[in-house]
């Protein structure tokens, strides 16, 4: 799976908040700022060319669909951006995130009682 640049990971929020849709609709819930139409569409065609959509024909407009969910991206960027930044360790993660004061105890505390729950 390619990595999306910014724009196309702003498009993919809105096609996943709208789900099968048109160019139009991805439009009306794309979030600030707004690209112009043809800038969402050509966005749309890449995407479509990296395999995270599926167009059907429907007269003279194409319909999209995620091949991909949310939650599956989220987690492959995820896991790729632990890999990459963080030598492949989530208590390295934790750990930055502690030292640099972005992470209280209290939340560590509760992350700890979500692991133990499972």
């Amino acid at each position: 799976m390619e990595k999306l640049t910014k724009q196309e990971e702003a498009a993919m929020q809105a096609i996943w908040k709208v789900g099968k849709g048109f160019v139009k609709d991805f439009l009306e819930a794309h979030a600030e700022p707004i690209p112009p139409y043809t800038t969402l569409a050509s966005t749309i065609k890449n995407l479509e060319k990296k395999g995270y959509l599926a167009s059907t024909k429907m007269g003279n407009v194409y319909e999209y669909t995620p091949q991909i969910a949310e939650g599956d991206y989220t987690r492959k960027f995820m896991s790729g951006f632990v890999k990459d930044y963080f030598e492949d360790s989530y208590k390295e993660l934790v750990t930055f995130f502690a030292k640099e004061k972005k992470i209280s105890p209290d939340e560590l505390k509760e992350i700890i009682r979500m692991i133990e729950k499972k």
